[in-house]
């Protein structure tokens, strides 16, 4: 199972609203002793046993908007199928905090999952994804900006569990499958149509 982390490398990007994909993955190879990453695929990976299963952790080091080519290789190799394949990444249509397990569909506009998307040739993967909201009314650029830029502090104080939630959630994937995922993960967020927050 290869399990796939979306984000930008570098420092500079590392605490932005678009490296929650990264973060997800850096807290699973803590709490699971899978912390000694190497350099393959154009990307830096760890191989082990995570929640019970023998997984790949992969963070594509190209720029996101060339992640397929990070994770097209890694899937040839290790001979997996695109069910086989779980991406995290930041979700712009979910409220900050929330979670949700996806499998196929397009991309919404993601750039990381436009190039795999363009690369496997199948939406068949499974998904995690980040809730990061949209930008404010009154936020002075465009959605790049914003999700290239640093949690605000609010976020700030709420992000350690988001990143929880979202490890909790791929535990679920891996463990049980993604269906049981969508079914127990899922439940727990309201719909997007739902209640407006006050």
């Amino acid at each position: 199972m290869l399990v796939v982390g979306l984000g930008n490398p570098g420092k500079k990007y590392a605490e932005t609203r678009h490296n929650a994909g990264f973060l997800v993955i850096d807290a699973v190879a803590k709490s699971e002793g899978l912390e000694d990453f190497r350099e393959k695929f154009s990307g830096l990976f760890a191989k082990g046993r995570a929640f019970g299963k023998d997984v790949v952790l992969l963070k594509p080091q190209t720029f996101m908007n060339l992640s397929g080519d990070s994770v097209q290789p890694a899937m040839v190799f290790h001979k997996l199928a695109p069910s086989d394949v779980i991406v995290v990444h930041d979700e712009l249509d979910l409220p900050f905090g929330e979670v949700r397990v996806k499998v196929g569909g397009g991309h919404a506009g993601h750039n990381g999952l436009r190039s795999i998307l363009a690369r496997v040739g199948s939406p068949d993967f499974v998904r995690v994804r980040v809730g990061i909201g949209r930008p404010p009314p009154s936020f002075p650029g465009d959605v790049a900006d914003y999700v290239l830029q640093g949690f605000d502090a609010t976020e700030r104080a709420r992000l350690p569990a988001l990143v929880d939630d979202a490890v909790r959630a791929l535990e679920r994937v891996v463990r049980d499958g993604a269906a049981a995922a969508m079914g127990a993960v899922n439940a727990k967020s309201p719909p997007r149509n739902g209640p407006k927050r006050v």
